[in-house]
């Protein structure tokens, strides 16, 4: 009788290791697939921080194994500043982009015009050159992953050691689920406005390393206007989400919060936010 609950736990043990190693494998692609979408999303915005919003960033190429490259219909310049924070932020989304490094280099030459690394501890980051803007060029964004050593377990290794492989799937479950726990947080929390950083959790803006604080007030409304940049945002809307929600109905609030939270991003003169007459207002970030 004991005989067959270990053949029959060995049994259920291989066919879950198996189709185990299939969901895996499905969500490794899902990843990658992913991680090209955060690539175009980095092009985008660095784009949107020039003032660009119609020109096409290219199709992402896979240059090499775990190497990636960005490439844009037009010239542009850019803030070394910006991209590190840029690109820091969206591939937090990625939990497998914990070190990499990004080389800018010239469209024909392949000359590195910027370059620097991104660690999984921080103090390991590597960055020069912050606020020397770059001229006007063609430009392309490389952007190479250190290998997670994630690879598709063969058939005859998953047969042959199935107590192992259970625990080792275990415990990377566990850790895909606390990385992405991780990137989603900071994901939602953290903002590159010009060469500002905005962390909505610590209701904080920090340039350079100064950093001013928010009021709760202050965070909730700059968190609205930081997820759609050089967008209109209806006074209603404002309205809405930050008072009538609560149970409060203002009037002149509205006008003398964004007053007080316009003098605070008055710490870069490309930052600012415009009234929209009739509508609203628009963050405004210019190159």
């Amino acid at each position: 009788m004991r005989s067959r609950y270990v053949y029959g736990s060995l049994l259920l043990l291989s066919i879950c290791i198996v189709f185990g190693s299939f969901s895996i494998n499905n969500t490794d692609d899902f990843d990658f697939a992913k991680r090209e979408v955060l690539l175009r999303r980095i092009g985008h915005e660095l784009l949107l921080q020039t003032g660009d919003s119609t020109s096409r960033v290219l199709p992402i190429e896979k240059v090499a194994e775990n190497e990636y490259q960005i490439k844009f219909e037009h010239d542009f310049s850019f803030q070394p500043d910006s991209l590190v924070n840029t690109t820091r932020r969206l591939l937090a989304k990625d939990p497998f982009a914990v070190d990499y490094i990004v080389r800018v280099v010239k469209c024909g030459n392949s000359n590195v015009a910027y370059s620097y690394s991104i660690s999984k501890n921080k103090k390991d980051d590597i960055i020069a050159c912050i606020g020397r803007v770059q001229p006007s060029a063609c430009y392309m964004i490389n952007i190479k992953f250190k290998p997670t050593g994630i690879h598709t377990t063969k058939n005859s290794y998953l047969l042959g050691s199935l107590p192992i492989l259970a625990i080792v799937g275990f415990i990377f479950l566990r850790s895909v689920k606390s990385r992405k726990n991780t990137a989603k947080d900071q994901s939602t929390t953290l903002f590159t406005l010009g060469s500002v950083l905005f962390n909505a959790k610590e209701r904080q803006l920090i340039i350079h390393d100064r950093t001013i604080d928010l009021t709760g007030t202050e965070a909730r409304l700059l968190l609205i206007f930081a997820s759609s940049p050089n967008e209109t945002i209806m006074r209603s809307r404002l309205q809405k989400e930050i008072w009538e929600d609560e149970g409060v109905i203002v009037g002149r609030s509205l006008d003398m919060f964004i007053s007080k939270l316009r003098k605070k991003l008055e710490i870069d003169p490309k930052i600012n936010i415009v009234v929209i007459r009739g509508k609203g207002y628009k963050l405004e970030i210019s190159a």
